[in-house]
């Protein structure tokens, strides 16, 4: 099948467009014609190698966390799913290939595709989709009246769990450029920050959770708006101790993240606040929670860009320079 992979970690490499086998079809798997495939920063960062020490896959490796496609054939357990269903899924994370023609899933990680949605609209959805669900559901315990900080509301995560602070009733604060101030206003904001114009940590006071996604001098300055008890989760770094057990890392690493966050984890600590870091998982049932609040047209994808199959690299490039609002979305078949 044809497959955009890597056979080494390369930082800004191109991936490159060749013949890979397809995948084996276990037990408990679907096997999948890919029909789109969403485009994360995460692609970037495995091409980079800036996670071989958590992930360690073996090369040469296809490239692609978020799928949409059709069922071909499924495994001797398989119950939930037969040939023709059309699903969405993010791969578990040692089983990733969405930028190719076919992939294998266990179906624990499948979910049916909504009924309202394009392809290329659902496979924006499951990666930023079940990251928001994790931090603010699983993690935060978001509840109704309660104030949440979300840093890049326009972006992939960012307008996904905007529309998911809502739905749960939350006082949603996010931050954003100029440009995208009206998007993220239309997607439920309730107070928008332009960060080219304010420092958010001097307009805002007295929230229960904060999302970030951005760097280290965003991450430090988000403790200035948590009141105590507040929560900050990010999901780029630095990883914790916790993560590290849970990922079954050895005790040299779980000493390194340790270190790591040894800072923001103490800072969080002095202020009454907690330091949490989130890798989210593959999760099907979760994906179909999150089905049904897009069939009832509580959560919208926002799409910027779809791109040919054969130009992925061009949508990884743009997805890196940061400019995308929501999605870019790789059309495969």
């Amino acid at each position: 099948m044809k497959a955009f992979l890597i056979d080494r970690y390369r930082k800004g490499g191109a991936l490159q467009l060749g013949q890979s086998p397809e995948p084996q079809l276990r037990d408990n798997d679907v096997f999948v014609e890919i029909h789109a495939a969403g485009v994360n920063l995460l692609d970037g960062k495995i091409r980079d190698g800036e996670f071989k020490l958590i992930l360690p896959y073996r090369l040469p490796l296809v490239l692609g966390n978020d799928v949409a496609g059709v069922v071909v054939q499924v495994g001797a357990n398989v119950r939930r799913f037969k040939p023709g269903d059309e699903v969405y899924a993010r791969p578990a994370q040692d089983r990733i290939g969405t930028f190719a023609e076919y992939i294998a899933m266990d179906q624990a990680d499948v979910a049916m595709k909504p009924a309202n949605l394009t392809m290329e609209e659902a496979a924006s959805i499951p990666l930023v989709a079940l990251t928001a669900w994790q931090v603010l559901v699983e993690r935060a315990n978001l509840r109704k009246g309660q104030k949440v900080l979300i840093h890049a509301g326009s972006g992939g995560v960012g307008t996904i769990a905007i529309q998911l602070a809502k739905h749960l009733g939350a006082y949603v604060a996010a931050t954003t450029s100029t440009a995208n101030v009206a998007l993220v206003k239309s997607l439920g904001a309730d107070v928008v920050v332009d960060y080219k114009k304010d420092n958010f940590e001097k307009v805002l006071q007295g929230y229960d959770v904060v999302l970030n996604s951005l760097g280290k001098e965003t991450l430090d300055k988000s403790l200035a708006v948590l009141k105590p008890g507040g929560k900050l989760i990010s999901i780029s770094g630095p990883p914790d101790p916790d993560f590290a057990r849970q990922n079954g890392s050895g005790w040299l690493l779980q000493q390194v993240m340790r270190l790591l966050s040894f800072g923001i984890r103490r800072k969080s600590k002095r202020q009454g606040t907690s330091y949490a870091f989130l890798f989210m998982t593959a999760n099907g049932g979760q994906l179909g929670q999150i089905t049904s609040l897009i069939e009832a047209g509580n959560i919208r994808p926002v799409i910027d860009q779809v791109f040919p199959f054969e130009r992925t690299n061009e949508a990884l490039d743009y997805v890196e320079t940061g400019r995308a609002k929501g999605k870019v979305v790789i059309a495969v078949k």
